[in-house]
């Protein structure tokens, strides 16, 4: 009689994404949160990494059939968890995820190695790329242009080529 292994199960990394509804209070969205992380770790998962969901405008209008009509949002509370789980366990996550009433929208995908070793964080990003607002008020507002002279004047060298290209130290 032969020796037969069972192969190990195979335990990959997931994303889940989601928005939850922004007619939900703002005290409560910690629950929605905590309530998906209960769901992924009752089926075996381990959380990995996550990024707690924040309010922001969506890029476009979402409509959802909420209470026998369809509604309009605008803004969500955007957040995502990253965990392993085995792959078989994963169809009983996506199955409870969907009984989530508050959730707009969501998305469970698989991550490469590359992924899962590098998260992006989506709010700390967004916050890093919002305009910084100066105050004028305080400063003297002068009407008069300023005249440069021209031996102060930078002077800006042609990088091409004689091919008419641009140098590859241009990006």
């Amino acid at each position: 009689m032969s020796k037969t292994e069972m192969p190990a199960a195979e335990v990959s990394s997931y994303e889940l994404a989601f928005h939850v509804l922004p007619t939900v209070a703002e005290g409560e969205v910690t629950n929605v949160f905590q309530s998906l992380k209960d769901i992924i770790t009752k089926h075996g998962g381990v959380i990995t990494t996550e990024e707690v969901p924040a309010r922001f405008d969506l890029a476009y209008e979402i409509i959802k059939y909420l209470e026998g009509r369809n509604r309009k949002f605008t803004s969500a509370y955007f957040g995502w968890v990253r965990f392993e789980v085995d792959a078989s366990n994963l169809s009983a996550i996506t199955e409870e995820v969907e009984g989530v009433k508050e959730l707009l929208r969501h998305l469970i995908v698989k991550l490469t190695k590359v992924e899962a070793e590098h998260p992006f964080f989506f709010h700390e990003a967004l916050a890093s790329k919002r305009p910084q607002t100066i105050d004028v008020s305080d400063e003297e507002e002068s009407d008069e242009t300023e005249e440069v002279d021209e031996s102060e004047a930078e002077v800006v060298e042609d990088d091409s080529t004689e091919d008419g290209d641009e140098s590859e130290d241009k990006v």
